[in-house]
């Protein structure tokens, strides 16, 4: 069975205790059943709950109003090579052509 690498280290020789993995370098603890569930939870979803990420191709699904251009953005707008923002509102940070950058949330886009 192979274990995966330490999350604070990345170090490749960890070893089961027990319930929890150790680190021998770091020596930083951790279950892996409460480790995946925190990335779950912690994880940006579209609209349909599926979870993006860096680099996936989406869909506006509703037209978007922004501040400072002459239109909206349409729905069914494809956006290529998403960046995700964790410490912001708005998760999405996107080069969208004829607008450039720009930030969305994950709430009106759906995965294409």
């Amino acid at each position: 069975m192979s274990l995966p690498n330490c999350p604070k280290c990345s170090c490749e020789y960890v070893y089961e205790d027990g319930a929890l993995l150790v680190c021998p370098e770091c020596a930083h603890e951790w279950n892996p059943s409460q480790a995946a569930a925190e990335a779950e939870a912690n994880a940006i979803k579209d609209a349909n709950g599926n979870i993006l990420q860096d680099g996936d191709t989406i869909t506006i699904i509703k037209d978007l109003k922004v501040k400072g251009a002459s239109g909206p953005l349409k729905q069914g707008t494809k956006v290529k090579n998403i960046r995700l923002v964790y410490d912001s509102d708005h998760n999405i940070d996107c080069n969208i052509p004829g607008f450039g950058a720009m930030s969305l949330k994950s709430e009106f886009v759906k995965k294409a």
